[in-house]
């Protein structure tokens, strides 16, 4: 150790400066509140990002179906397994050659959703809302898709709705659960 003369040592000691126990764990306590405040938001972002991909995913393949059952003029379902969160498209036209080759395309490519997302309910013009079972919705050859409407999500309170219009080509989405009234009457299409 070097010798600094007239207390050099002690004045350089006193200058460093330290945190002291209380003031770092002030710190972290302050860390651990903000954290245990933020964390709900954050896994909430987390599953809704998986609600919002399967969404889209879903809206896409509607889209890509009727865009094929008007080009090759075949029609065409969708298969909605609500027990297995699995859905799936099957040809319906009477083309000899391909309808048994189309069936199988479609049946092997079976998509599923993610995570703890699942289908809630799919509700057809005309009938009441199926939770359970197969649901199967009918794209035309002329691009008309039979009325729909499709709930996907985790629970009621964090899910979407997935409207399908027979003659509109867009398709209507939102961001929360929602009962469209006049499917069992008929009268869905005058709704929207």
């Amino acid at each position: 150790m070097e010798f600094y003369p007239n207390g050099a040592l002690r004045r350089m000691l006193r200058k460093t400066r330290a945190y002291t126990l209380i003031e770092l764990t002030v710190v972290v306590f302050l860390i651990g509140i903000m954290l245990a405040l933020t964390m709900p938001r954050v896994q909430d972002s987390f599953l809704s990002d998986d609600l919002k991909t399967a969404t889209r995913r879903l809206i896409g393949k509607v889209r890509e179906y009727r865009v094929q059952a008007v080009q090759e003029q075949m029609d065409y379902q969708l298969h909605f397994d609500i027990e297995s969160n699995q859905y799936w498209w099957e040809a319906l036209s009477p083309k000899k050659d391909s309808t048994i080759e189309k069936k199988e395309q479609g049946r092997q490519k079976v998509f599923t959703l993610p995570g703890n997302i699942r289908i809630l309910d799919v509700q057809l013009q005309g009938s009441g809302k199926e939770s359970i079972g197969n649901v199967l919705v009918r794209f035309t050859k002329k691009g008309y898709i039979e009325p729909a409407v499709i709930h996907i999500g985790t629970k009621a309170d964090n899910a979407h709705t997935i409207v399908l219009s027979p003659f509109l080509s867009a398709v209507k989405t939102y961001d929360e659960y929602i009962d469209i009234d006049g499917m069992e009457s008929g009268s869905f299409s005058s709704q929207l």
